[in-house]
């Protein structure tokens, strides 16, 4: 669940948990992730790993969790909003808090189909306590949350 939206830089974050998305295929030189492997090297380019999966790596006093949410070959897929949460509560956080950044939202995500509204639905869906570090507000993103539910119940009705 998302508890909490802050304006700030993630490194500047309290909680001991940091997640961010990777790709599938490992070919994680972009963004974010781009600036973790720095320090995590086998980061950029390593093993294939299935969607869900969650890579942990402690780095400079906090764990860094790699979400394995997209294929890079296949693009966010229709299940993004169950993928984020499965990846979510892969995350081995034991209760305390994990703070995350915008997913999905950038301009090649968009390209490769992520949904910004249904990945903030998997995180907001998920056990863990979410710090959402980026440009939105908490009453923002459960608008965006709430809006995006409303949307997969009248398609159910249809």
């Amino acid at each position: 669940m998302i508890i909490k939206a802050v304006n700030d830089n993630i490194y500047n974050t309290e909680a001991k948990h940091i997640a961010f998305a990777i790709n599938t295929e490992w070919f994680n030189d972009l963004g974010f992730a781009e600036k973790v492997s720095e320090d995590w090297n086998d980061l950029k380019n390593c093993k294939k790993n299935r969607i869900g999966t969650v890579i942990s790596r402690k780095i400079n006093g906090k764990i860094f969790h790699a979400l394995v949410c997209h294929s890079l070959n296949e693009g966010w897929g229709d299940n993004q909003a169950y993928n984020i949460k499965e990846c979510f509560d892969n995350i081995p956080a034991n209760g305390e808090q994990v703070a995350t950044i915008t997913i999905g939202a950038g301009d090649i995500s968009k390209r490769d189909g992520a949904d910004f509204a249904k990945i903030i639905c998997g995180m907001h869906d998920s056990e863990q306590k979410v710090i959402f570090y980026g440009e939105y507000t908490l009453e923002e993103l459960m608008d965006i949350y709430d809006n995006e539910k409303l949307k997969t119940i009248e398609k159910r009705l249809i």
